[in-house]
């Protein structure tokens, strides 16, 4: 189970690293047609890396694994939020939701 554990911080942090760095221009894209200032995209981009560094490091340390695994699922479940406000299709929900279920997992298994 610990390995599994392990997978889904390493495939959550490294997505979230991936699309706030090599995939920044769909996140200024998606903030505009959620109507979200700059300063709020920017504090939710710091968040979401620090994170997902939080995750990489719970690695080694895992008393830094469940508050960064809720948090992120929270960040998540926002983003589900507003793909829904602004109707986006399933296709454009998957990816969040998928990180929220791993997420999701990630504070089941460290609490079990």
């Amino acid at each position: 189970m610990e390995n599994l554990t392990h997978t889904a911080q390493v495939i959550v942090a490294i997505s979230v690293a991936f699309v706030w760095t090599f995939r920044f221009h769909n996140v200024l894209k998606e903030f505009k047609q959620f109507e979200l200032s700059d300063l709020t995209r920017n504090l939710v981009g710091a968040t979401k890396i620090s994170l997902a560094t939080l995750l990489i490091a719970g690695l080694w340390h895992s008393s830094l694994v469940l508050i960064p695994s809720i948090l992120m699922g929270i960040l998540m479940t926002g983003a589900q939020f507003f793909h829904l406000k602004i109707s986006n299709p399933f296709q454009k929900h998957l990816p969040s939701l998928v990180l929220l279920i791993l997420c999701g997992f990630i504070v089941y298994s460290t609490i079990c």
